[in-house]
């Protein structure tokens, strides 16, 4: 597969302004390569006389008005609105052109409807006859027109599904099949998971993130990949429309963050298939409220090894073991999907009575029960277990927690006791390439020990960004397990740091998750040191943001020492990679 160099040459659809133009950017500055930005807006040489001096939104505002009235025209809303967006627009463009040019790359903007294709590929060849063949396309032009349903339009529908759809099927038209190397198409998680009032628009996403694997089963030399986005903290999304995704506990994806997860997607090795990867979170669902009498669910399902790629990155002693937190993940997405709307938020008294290995011992099916504690519109109590039978048909029980879902999440604490002080500053590659953890690329995010002390432990770390089908059968839903999982990998940096051992978990007393890093988002880990021996270390595990905004905090999580797993951890690695 192609490597992406400074020659080559992308297309980008919507790509001078927004979100695409941020993702266009971070491409300029990882690879220096060259874009052809499209876009409807006409470039112009220059602005306007009035908005000379204007250097933000209310002083284009004033200066528009101003405008108007010196021309003896009413200064309506709609005209003042009108007038300021075209230049807003304008300097966005000639923004977008300077940052590719400043970071090394080349840049040329093209006005034009991705929409009529006569028009787009006269003007495609034009600028790749100046830049060079195009080898990439990445389609990130879209247009929103949410509306219920019934009051939707047939304009309405043309201009959203036109825009995606229609803009797709001329862009790959007008750049020959065997000569596309890369393509990139923005979709949404309204795809993935619907939106109200986005019915044309989750429909157009859905059918890029088919045609994407449509492509690649016709042009697999090609490399192909459907991002699912979820909200931006920029692009279309509004102060209000940012502040009721707060408010509902759907993930908004940092403009650097976003950037960020494309290049890791370019990067990454892949198998065959095309790939989907779901930025954000879903969309929140309304909250349907329980009733009738306490009841017991009963789910049941097959484990494999090779159905979970994410199971070679933890390996121990040559044989995958399901993570302690997989479990929590397994429970956490069955309530969700047994109450919408409900949100898996805290539990109690989580064990590990017995982990599920993937070897000779795996059983055919596993069993997870929820029995209803107590319910009603705010909380729901559940006791769950997960439990499977041995091959003489007896019982084994293999975790069990008190859970609790909540219809609405409390906002994110702070955590008031960090100590962000560099004084041991060791990097945390040196806890893998030693053995220390034994994890590999899902669950190797710790990038610095800060400090460590017999009272605390920090790091500072970074999420991996794990597509979907990497995941396997435990999804990231609401609760990202590989997020935890790399802050408990503290206690087993002390536990290697002060006792020379290795170490597992036990059980954790309990626990608060208040929201998900984003996938590759930094966050810090402060790991407090309740009680320490050879044998077991007891903690309370608080993972928060630079400035202490709390992610989750784990009560009295325990974990047992051994020295007897130092030379297990060294053999982590399946003797055959799991391909997908």
């Amino acid at each position: 597969m192609a490597l992406i160099t400074s020659s080559t040459v992308f297309a980008v659809s919507g790509g001078a302004r927004g979100i695409t133009a941020d993702c266009v950017k971070r491409l300029a500055e990882h690879y220096r390569c060259r874009f052809i930005l499209l876009g409807r807006s006409a470039l112009k040489p220059q602005e306007p006389d009035w908005a000379r001096g204007a250097h933000d939104e209310p002083g284009l505002k004033t200066a528009a008005m101003n405008d108007l009235k010196a021309r003896g025209e009413k200064p309506t809303p709609a005209a003042v609105a009108g007038m300021v967006s075209g230049v807003q627009s304008q300097r966005e463009i000639a923004g977008t052109l300077d940052a590719v040019r400043s970071a090394g790359g080349q840049a040329e903007y093209v006005s034009v409807d991705i929409t009529d294709a006569a028009a787009l590929k006269s003007a495609l060849g034009a600028a790749a006859s100046r830049l060079g063949p195009i080898t990439g396309l990445i389609h990130g032009a879209g247009v929103l027109a949410d509306k219920l349903i019934e009051n939707k339009t047939q304009k309405d529908f043309e201009a959203v599904y036109g825009t995606k759809i229609h803009g797709l099927e001329n862009l790959l038209s007008a750049v020959p099949a065997g000569q596309l190397q890369t393509l990139v198409l923005f979709s949404s998680v309204a795809g993935f998971y619907g939106n109200t009032g986005q019915a044309d628009y989750a429909l157009a996403n859905e059918i890029l993130n088919k045609a994407a694997h449509l492509y690649k089963h016709r042009h697999p030399e090609c490399r192909v990949i459907s991002i699912n986005w979820g909200p931006w903290a920029a692009g279309m999304v509004t102060p209000q429309l940012k502040a009721y995704f707060e408010a509902n506990a759907i993930k908004v994806i940092p403009v650097e963050v976003g950037a960020h997860i494309l290049i890791e997607e370019l990067e990454a090795l892949h198998g065959e298939d095309t790939q989907i990867v779901v930025g954000g979170g879903g969309i929140a669902r309304p909250v349907i409220e329980p009733s009738g009498d306490l009841k017991v669910h009963r789910l049941h399902r097959r484990l494999s090894l090779h159905a979970n790629p994410f199971l070679q990155d933890h390996v121990v002693d040559g044989k995958a073991v399901l993570p302690m937190v997989c479990g929590m993940s397994w429970m956490s997405n069955a309530a969700e999907g047994l109450y919408p709307g409900f949100r898996a938020f805290g539990f109690e008294n989580y064990r590990v009575l017995k982990g599920i290995v993937f070897d000779e011992t795996l059983a055919a099916q596993h069993t997870l029960e929820l029995k209803e504690v107590s319910k009603d519109a705010e909380q729901i109590t559940l006791d769950a277990m997960i439990s499977s039978l041995t091959a003489d048909g007896k019982p084994r029980f293999h975790y069990s927690t008190r859970l609790f879902a909540l219809a609405k999440n409390p906002p994110m604490p702070r955590f008031d006791a960090i100590d962000l002080a560099v004084r041991e500053d060791i990097p945390g590659s040196q806890f893998y390439d030693d053995y220390t953890l034994f994890h590999h690329f899902s669950f190797k995010g710790v990038e610095r020990v800060l400090n460590i002390s017999r009272e605390l432990v920090t790091m500072q770390c970074r999420l991996p960004v794990v597509e979907s089908r990497y995941q396997g059968q435990f999804p990231v839903q609401s609760f990202n397990y590989f997020m935890t999982d790399i802050g408990f990998q503290a206690m087993g940096i002390y536990a290697k740091y002060f006792y020379g051992a290795g170490s597992l978990p036990l059980r954790a007393g309990g626990g608060e998750h208040y929201a998900d890093v984003p996938w590759g988002g930094e966050f810090y880990v402060s790991l407090e040191i309740l009680s320490a021996s050879e044998t077991g270390l007891v903690t309370t595990l608080n993972i928060h943001d630079l400035d202490g905004n709390l992610y989750m905090r784990v009560l009295n999580g325990e974990i047992t020492i051994s020295k007897n797993l130092n030379d297990l951890f060294r053999r982590n690695r399946l003797p055959q990679p799991i391909s997908y």
